[in-house]
């Protein structure tokens, strides 16, 4: 089970607190009619303005930079980093739900298995920013890359760097 956070409004949040909005109101129980739901996105949309920017506050959240003035450690600070790093971790998770929604989902096959990997890595992303496990956030974002670029390889090849391989 997910700790709860307490959500305390913030000016750094605004995108992630939009972003939540947009996640919890596509996360309402439908009635049997599946027309309940409005696409607002599609899927370049929803990964550009929901997904990747999520993921790249997660990404950033945890490192090391070695320069020649030492190595540096990279870590949040401050309650409102650590709650950035949460709310990013939850908007990543819900957005699995997002891509399985009907008129997004390119599949039944892998794109929902994939789709479902993300919500999975997700909430080990959510539970180990919510512990402030800085060794089990880093662990946890490479996973969830591994996650982000072996759908891609399938379904967005020219999103991937040049140097991966499944390129050639």
């Amino acid at each position: 089970m997910t700790p709860y956070i307490p959500w305390r409004p913030m000016k750094t949040l605004r995108l992630h607190r939009f972003a939540l909005l947009l996640v919890a109101g596509a996360c309402v129980p439908a009635s049997d009619q599946e027309s309940d739901f409005v696409l607002v996105s599609d899927v370049q949309q929803l990964m550009v303005n929901v997904v990747e920017p999520a993921a790249e506050v997660y990404w950033d959240a945890v490192g090391t930079i070695v320069d020649a003035e030492g190595v540096h450690e990279m870590y949040p600070t401050t309650e409102e980093e650590w709650m950035a790093v949460v709310s990013a971790a939850v908007t990543l998770t819900e957005s699995g739900n997002l891509l399985m929604m009907e008129g997004r989902a390119l599949d039944q096959g892998a794109w929902i298995t994939m789709s479902q990997a993300m919500i999975s890595m997700g909430e080990r992303a959510i539970e180990a920013a919510a512990a402030r496990n800085l060794e089990a956030m880093f662990d946890t974002g490479a996973e969830v890359y591994y996650t982000c670029t072996n759908c891609h390889a399938t379904y967005a090849i020219e999103t991937l760097r040049p140097t991966d391989d499944r390129v050639n």
